[in-house]
């Protein structure tokens, strides 16, 4: 089957990842040799399981009718284990609420921004990022194996621990990265303060939160104000302000038009907004996993 939506980007490069089949509400996943089956509310449909790797996987996540869930091994898995993406390599740890350490489809994101940044290397411009909500650092790691600075901010201590372990698996720990456990909104303001600016500017802001401060974070009250903030952390020429979103409702358009409400504003430049997805080896059709919208400033 050919699969055609101009509308959707998918993030087809990967060797070590592959997604298997999506159905009944679950999504069947390698992970270099581990076999996981996992929860996804977007799997709506209930196509028939053909593939046998439904009968033989290693761990299946089981979700809890009080909240949370646990992992079913049917047979040992490491704790940890690691997989590489071109030139990055990402430590995996399934975690107790379902997750692995990593978003496979930020990875069309990643090569993205890589283009952009050596493009503007290539014209002997240097590029600072500033990458906010950085989680476990796939981002970070791209855009520093492409040539650029960057620093990465996560309130989640153990997530920057984590990012810090993948740069040094990707044998990146000489390159030009600060590592920062801080509330966003908060280092937003003192780099602000301190005259610090970013060429570009990276966000996967949660849909509910709280800071170190016990501050609330509510997406869609809190959005539009933060990436205003952020504009003004943004250098005289800067290259790209990117957004991601996981958060139903806050649709690839929406984002789109809050980055050129704020970003946009005086700057000109160009707005694109799309879905990402994963291509599904079953049925080759693209399972959608969330959302981007990018200003760049058109070169």
């Amino acid at each position: 089957m050919i699969f055609d939506d101009k509308n959707i980007r998918i993030a087809s490069g990967w060797e070590d990842y592959e997604l298997l089949d999506a159905s009944g509400g679950e999504r069947l996943e390698r992970w270099g040799s581990v076999l996981l089956v996992r929860p996804d509310p977007q799997v709506l449909w209930s196509t028939p399981r053909l593939l046998p790797e439904w009968k033989s996987y290693d761990a299946r996540y089981l979700r809890s009718s009080t909240g949370g869930g646990h992992w079913e091994t049917r047979r040992p898995v490491q704790p940890s284990w690691s997989i590489r993406y071109r030139e990055l390599t990402f430590k995996i740890s399934p975690t107790g609420f379902k997750h692995t350490g990593l978003f496979p489809e930020q990875a069309v994101n990643w090569d993205m921004m890589a283009a952009l940044i050596s493009k503007r290397l290539s014209l002997g411009k240097p590029v600072s990022v500033l990458n906010l909500f950085a989680y476990t650092g796939g981002a970070t790691l791209a855009c520093a194996a492409a040539g650029a600075s960057v620093c990465h901010v996560d309130a989640a201590k153990g997530m920057v621990a984590w990012a810090r372990e993948n740069c040094a698996l990707s044998g990146l720990e000489d390159r030009p990265v600060r590592w920062i456990v801080d509330d966003c909104a908060k280092f937003i303001e003192r780099e602000i303060r301190r005259g610090r600016r970013y060429d570009a500017i990276i966000m996967d802001p949660p849909s509910y939160g709280r800071g170190p401060g016990g501050e609330i974070w509510k997406l869609e009250d809190n959005i539009f104000d933060f990436i205003s903030l952020a504009c003004g952390a943004l250098s005289e020429d800067p290259l790209f302000v990117l957004i991601n979103s996981y958060t139903t409702g806050l649709s690839p358009s929406v984002m789109a038009y809050l980055l050129g409400a704020t970003v946009g504003q005086g700057r000109g430049g160009r707005v694109n907004a799309s879905e990402i997805a994963l291509p599904v080896r079953a049925t080759g059709m693209a399972l959608p996993c969330g959302g981007s919208a990018i200003w760049t400033n058109g070169e």
